[in-house]
């Protein structure tokens, strides 16, 4: 109980913090594309952090708002294109120093064109009226659709002009999302095919597509010379419970052509699986062990579903969701008190770790340490 307190009020000063203060907002003016209009914003004086973008409001969502969701299959891997695009960003793009607008410049006709510009043709009625199901087969092995997706994010400066504040375009950013795994029908309502793309293959056409896609955005009015910085992103299988992750970026500063590209070495690991074992076996046991000390007091608990996200192989956080199945609140508080104990024994604090414990009846509570802190924070839901 007393653990349920600490976590409340913790709770409340958390959201006091981050609660606007009105009284210190700023507005700022934006041009249109043209530079005839202007726009009144307001920037938040309250950041969630110096690590985090401040946005202007009224939020103002991308003009190819909606056009994600159709091109990608994965919810995941959406969540990470759009997060760690910005991630990246963050170096080229200073947090402290620059605003976060969706994508302003690129609209839903410029995607779809571009993708199906870039991508191969998909067989017409009459071409395959004239091939035969093997035939058809071999056309699209042969010819995978590579490009998903583009994604476009905005980063706004600060600019006095005339006694006023204006915000202007400094840069964007572009994320190219590129299939693993390319999903095919050879005709509609049929079934469908499965083809693996390798990943040498994969960033050679994402290069491929990435010059192309610069040119086209240089010709677009006012994008003419901002630095943009291109990463590419490898989406997971289409059922994949982790997402995919980025590969390689590279920032044109000028102009339109394309230098050197850097390796991002970044993913995604499912704990527990084949893979975590082959490849993080000291992580891979440490989690499972946590799960035996579950096991062995716990009776309703049935497993876990952890996801480890790493960077040059060194785990940067890792995520444990615990489904089980509570009678009481009292249960509740004891489980998330006992666990508690386990993560200060048990887990090194040099990466960020949350534990989420749910029910069916939802999220009953939350355990979460960042990276150096000594002690983990508890909420317990109402």
């Amino acid at each position: 109980m007393k653990n349920k307190i600490i976590a409340l009020l913790c709770a409340i000063i958390l959201l006091a913090g981050c609660v606007p203060n009105n009284s210190e907002d700023e507005e700022v003016l934006q041009n249109d594309e043209e530079g005839t209009e202007q726009q009144t914003f307001i920037v938040p004086s309250n950041q969630l952090s110096n690590e985090t973008y401040p946005i202007i409001l009224p939020y103002e969502t991308s003009e190819a708002r909606g056009v994600i969701t159709n091109q990608m299959a994965n919810r995941v891997d959406i969540d990470e294109m759009e997060q760690g695009l910005m991630r990246h960003s963050k170096e080229v793009f200073d947090p402290e120093k620059l605003y976060f607008q969706e994508g302003q410049y690129l609209t839903t006709d410029d995607l779809f064109s571009w993708i199906d510009g870039l991508n191969p043709a998909r067989l017409t009625e009459e071409e395959q009226e004239d091939m035969d199901q093997e035939e058809k087969i071999d056309y699209y092995e042969e010819n995978p659709r590579y490009l998903s997706h583009i994604l476009e994010q905005n980063y706004l400066k600060r600019k006095e002009k005339d006694n006023t504040v204006e915000v202007e375009l400094e840069g964007m950013s572009i994320g190219i999302a590129l299939k693993s795994v390319y999903r095919f029908q050879t005709e509609t309502g049929g079934p469908y095919y499965y083809e693996d793309i390798p990943m040498k293959e994969m960033l050679e056409k994402g290069k491929e597509y990435a010059q192309t896609l610069v040119t086209n955005i240089r010709e677009k009015e006012g994008l003419a010379d901002i630095p943009i910085m291109v990463a590419l992103y490898r989406e997971e299988d289409q059922n994949s419970p982790v997402p995919g992750n980025f590969v390689a970026k590279t920032t044109v500063n000028t102009g339109d052509v394309i230098g050197e590209w850097e390796t991002i070495n970044e993913e995604y690991i499912l704990f527990p699986s084949d893979e975590a074992s082959k490849e993080y076996l000291d992580d891979y046991e440490l989690v499972n062990s946590f799960g035996n000390e579950i096991a062995q007091f716990f009776p309703n608990y049935v497993g876990f579903i952890g996801e480890g996200f790493y960077i040059d192989k060194e785990l940067q956080k890792l995520v444990i969701d615990i489904p089980l199945e509570f009678y009481g609140k009292t249960e509740v508080t004891g489980f998330t008190q006992y666990t508690y104990g386990l993560v200060q024994d048990m887990f090194s604090n040099y990466y960020d770790l949350e534990i989420n414990v749910t029910s069916s009846n939802g999220a009953e509570s939350l355990i979460f340490r960042n990276a150096g802190d000594e002690s983990p924070t508890i909420h317990i839901y109402d």
